[in-house]
C-alpha cells in the first residue's frame, strides 16, 4: 500500500479525491468533509511524518490548505490539498491527527483566515495583537502599497515661499559660530603714504630736486 499511495487514496476516496503526479511526489486533491479522514488514512498507510501545512490564496473563489507528510521508510512524499471559500474559509483541524500540525494551523489562520474548528489553542502565532487583515491574501493591502498625497508642493513655486536659502557645511569638529576673519578694507593706492602717486609727483617738482640737493 507504502509503495502506491496514490492507488490506496483513489480507492479508499473514489471519485471525491483526484489523485496526480508533481515533481516526483503524489498529490492528493480531496474534498473538505475528507480533509482529517485522509490524512490520517495516509498516516495509516506509513506516511507517519507530518511536515507542514499551509495556505494558497486562490481567487476570486477559493483558499487551498496544502499539507505535506512523509513516509520515512521509503522516502515517499504526499501531498494533500483541499479547498474551501474564501467567503467562509473553515476547515476541521488535524491536530488530532498530527499534533505537529498545532502551529502551522495557527499561522495559515492569522496569514490567510482559515478557521480550524476543533483546534485547542487557535490565536494569532506571528502577528501583534490587535492586527487587522491576513497578509497572506493577495486582497490584503499593505501600507507600503497605499497611495498617500505628497503634503508639499509638487512643483517649485507653488509654496508660494521663496527656496530656502543652502546651509553652509563647516568641516567635522569645527564650531558652528567659527568663520574666517573678513579682510581689512585697503585704502587707495594713491593715497598711502610712500605710495606710488607719491614717487611719482615727487619725481616730477623740481623744487623737490633742489631741497634734496642742497
Amino acid at each position: 500500500m507504502t509503495a502506491d499511495i496514490g492507488a490506496a487514496i483513489r480507492e479508499r476516496f473514489g471519485s471525491r479525491a483526484e489523485i496526480s503526479d508533481a515533481f516526483g511526489q503524489v498529490v492528493a486533491d480531496v474534498a473538505p468533509e475528507d480533509w482529517v479522514e485522509a490524512l490520517a488514512f495516509a498516516r495509516s498507510c506509513g506516511f507517519e511524518f507530518f511536515d507542514w501545512l499551509t495556505g494558497v490564496d486562490d481567487p476570486p473563489e477559493a483558499i487551498q490548505v496544502v499539507a505535506h507528510v512523509v513516509n520515512l521508510t521509503g522516502v515517499r512524499h504526499l501531498l494533500v490539498r483541499t479547498r474551501v471559500p474564501r467567503d467562509d474559509p473553515r476547515l476541521p483541524s488535524v491536530t488530532g491527527v498530527f499534533r505537529g500540525a498545532d502551529w502551522h494551523e495557527r499561522e495559515t489562520y492569522e496569514m490567510f483566515g482559515v478557521v480550524f474548528e476543533g483546534h485547542p489553542d487557535l490565536r494569532p502565532l506571528l502577528l501583534p495583537d490587535g492586527f487587522e487583515g491576513h497578509p497572506l491574501r493577495k486582497d490584503f493591502v499593505l501600507a507600503a502599497r497605499v497611495a498617500k498625497a505628497w503634503p508639499g508642493a509638487k512643483e517649485p513655486g507653488e509654496s508660494g515661499h521663496e527656496p530656502p536659502s543652502r546651509r553652509r557645511m563647516l568641516p567635522p569638529g569645527v564650531p558652528a559660530d567659527w568663520a574666517k576673519p573678513a579682510p581689512e578694507p585697503r585704502e587707495p593706492a594713491a593715497e598711502r603714504p610712500g605710495g606710488p602717486a607719491a614717487g611719482r609727483s615727487g619725481a616730477g617738482d623740481p623744487g623737490a630736486q633742489g631741497e634734496g640737493d642742497g
